[in-house]
C-alpha cells in the first residue's frame, strides 16, 4: 500500500494499464488511506463507496475493451465541492446547498470520466469558495497534513489535503484568487491555475465570474499536465471558453533550463514576505540559474493595487451571482419568514456564513448608485493595467518566479479573527487572476517548523506548457519531496 501511495497519478496510471496493479486495487488503497486519515484531517465532505465501486466495474471493463486508453485511466480523483457532479450533492461547503444534487455534471467531471478517471468523492472547500483557509465552511474545518494544528489554504484547502495525505493521487480545485495555489504551497503540492477560459466552467458553481477558473492538483507537475490535457479544450456551453487550439504539454521533455528566461518581481519579496519563504525562492532561483536559465530580479508596477483591485471585483460579482440563491427555487428555505420579503432575509441570514455575507455585502455596496464609478469602474481600469504591466514583463521574460503566499500556513483560527489579515495574504497570487494568466505551484523547502513553502512560476496566456515543464525540470534540480504521512511499520 505505501508504494501505491508514494506514486504519482501518472506512475499509478501506468502500472494499472501494463495490468500489474488492478483499478479496484488502486481505488480499495485510496479508501483505506481515507478511513485512515480522515479523523484528523476532514479533506473530504462526501464519499460514495456504492457509486465508486459500480463506477470501477465501468472502467475495468472500458480498459479491457480499449475504451480508456489515456494515461490516467483508472486513477481515483476527488473534486471540490462547487464543481457539479451529478446524483451526488454539491454544496459549495454551505448550508445554503447542504442538500443540492446536481442533474449534470460539470464539464470538467464529465471529461474526467471519459478519460477513465474514478471519482471518489467531494473535497471540503470555504464557504462558496470564500476564503484563503478552508475554515469558512458550515460543515467542517480541514486540516493540514503536515501538523493539524496549522490550516491547510484554501479555497481549495480539501482537494490539496487529499492530496498531500495520500488520500488520492490528484483532485480538482478552483481557483478564483489563488484558491488552488495558496493550498498547494501550504501543503506541499502541485497545482496548476490555468489561463482564463481554457477549462470549461460550466457546472462551476461561481464566485467571480470573470476570475473563477477550474484547475487540477497533483503530486508532480507531470500529473497536473496530464490532467490539464484532460480538461482543456473549448466548451460550447461556456460563453468564456477560449477557441484557440490546445498546446499539448506532454511532448518532449526538457533536460535543463537554458534559454528560459525567468524574472523575479522584487515587490512578491518585499516587506511582509516571510525571511524563510525569500530564502527558499532565492534558492530555487539559484538552482535554475545554475541549470542555464537566465535569472534576474525586476520591478512588476501595480502590485500595490492588486488586493483592493480584487476584491472589488471579486466581491461585486459575488454580490451579483449569489442572489439566486433566496430560498425560492433550491436551496435552503428559513421555516420562520412570514411573507415573500422575510422568507428571502431570514433564508440568506440562516443559509450563509459570516464571510459570505461580509463579501455579498462590500459587493452591494461598490455597485450601488454613487460608489459604482468610484469603486467599481476604477477597480476595472486597474486591472486592465495590471494586465499591460504582465504584458511587457512578458516581452522580457518567459516565466515570473514568485512565492505561492509570503507566509508558510498559519495556525488555525488566527486567520479568521482578522479578515484582513486573511486577505492580503493573498498579496502574491490575485494579480494573476486579474490578467488571466496560469500559474504552476510547486514545494521548494520548508520552514523551521516543519511546513511546506511553495514557489509559483507564472506564464503569459496560454503558456501552460512552458511553466509545466520549467516546473518539471526545477522538480528535478530539487529532489524528490517528502510526504506528509508516516510510513506505516
Amino acid at each position: 500500500m505505501e508504494e501505491l501511495l508514494r506514486m504519482t497519478a501518472l506512475e499509478l496510471g501506468s502500472i494499472i494499464r501494463d495490468g500489474k496493479v488492478g483499478v479496484k486495487e488502486a481505488v480499495q488503497c485510496c479508501q483505506k488511506q481515507i478511513q485512515k486519515s480522515e479523523p484528523q484531517i476532514g479533506a473530504f465532505l462526501l464519499t460514495d463507496e456504492e457509486k465508486t465501486e459500480r463506477r470501477v466495474k465501468e472502467v475495468e471493463e472500458g480498459i479491457r475493451q480499449g475504451r480508456y486508453t489515456g494515461p490516467l485511466a483508472g486513477v481515483p480523483v476527488a473534486v471540490k465541492d462547487n464543481i457539479c457532479t451529478r446524483g451526488m450533492k454539491t454544496t459549495c461547503a454551505s448550508r445554503m446547498l447542504e442538500n443540492f444534487v446536481p442533474q449534470y455534471d460539470a464539464e470538467a467531471v464529465r471529461r474526467l470520466e471519459d478519460a477513465g478517471m474514478i471519482i471518489v468523492g467531494k473535497t471540503n472547500m470555504d464557504e462558496f469558495a470564500m476564503g484563503s483557509t478552508s475554515e469558512t465552511s458550515y460543515f467542517q474545518v480541514t486540516k493540514n497534513p503536515w501538523n493539524t494544528e496549522h490550516v491547510p489554504g484554501g479555497s481549495s484547502g480539501g482537494s490539496c489535503a487529499a492530496v498531500a495525505s495520500g488520500e488520492v493521487w490528484a483532485a480538482l480545485g478552483s481557483d478564483t484568487g489563488g484558491s488552488i495555489r495558496q493550498p498547494s504551497s501550504y501543503c506541499g503540492v502541485v497545482g496548476l491555475k490555468p489561463t482564463y477560459g481554457r477549462v470549461s466552467r460550466y457546472g462551476l458553481i461561481a464566485y467571480a465570474s470573470s476570475l473563477d477558473q477550474i484547475g487540477p492538483v497533483g503530486r508532480s507537475a507531470a500529473d497536473c499536465g496530464a490532467l490539464y490535457e484532460i480538461l482543456a479544450g473549448t466548451d460550447e456551453k461556456d460563453a468564456s471558453s477560449s477557441r484557440k487550439a490546445v498546446e499539448a504539454v506532454s511532448g518532449t521533455k526538457r533536460d535543463d533550463l537554458k534559454g528560459i528566461r525567468i524574472g523575479i518581481p522584487e515587490e512578491y519579496l518585499g516587506e511582509g514576505t516571510d525571511p524563510e519563504v525569500r530564502q527558499a525562492i532565492e534558492k530555487a532561483a539559484d538552482l535554475m540559474r545554475e541549470s542555464g536559465a537566465q535569472v534576474e530580479w525586476f520591478s512588476l508596477k501595480m502590485t500595490e493595487y492588486v488586493i483592493p483591485a480584487y476584491y472589488i471585483i471579486a466581491c461585486a460579482e459575488a454580490s451579483s451571482n449569489l442572489e439566486r440563491f433566496d430560498g425560492v427555487k433550491y436551496g435552503y428555505r428559513s421555516p420562520k419568514g412570514e411573507g415573500l420579503h422575510e422568507m428571502y432575509k431570514k433564508s440568506r441570514q440562516e443559509g450563509f456564513g459570516e464571510e459570505v455575507k461580509r463579501r455579498i455585502m462590500l459587493g452591494s455596496f461598490v455597485l450601488s448608485s454613487g460608489y459604482y464609478d468610484a469603486y467599481y469602474l476604477k477597480a476595472l481600469k486597474t486591472k486592465a493595467l495590471i494586465k499591460r504591466e504582465f504584458d511587457l514583463a512578458f516581452q522580457k521574460y518567459d516565466c515570473i518566479l514568485a512565492p505561492a503566499s509570503p507566509t508558510t500556513a498559519p495556525k488555525l483560527g488566527t486567520s479568521l479573527s482578522d479578515p484582513l489579515k486573511m486577505y492580503l495574504s493573498d498579496v502574491d497570487t490575485v494579480a494573476v487572476n486579474l490578467a488571466g494568466l496560469p500559474a504552476v505551484c510547486l514545494p521548494c523547502g520548508m520552514d523551521s517548523k516543519g511546513l511546506p513553502i511553495g514557489m509559483q512560476l507564472i506564464g503569459d496566456c496560454f503558456q501552460e506548457k512552458k511553466i509545466l515543464e520549467t516546473a518539471a525540470v526545477y522538480e528535478k534540480l530539487r529532489g524528490p519531496f517528502p510526504v506528509s504521512w508516516k510510513e506505516e511499520m
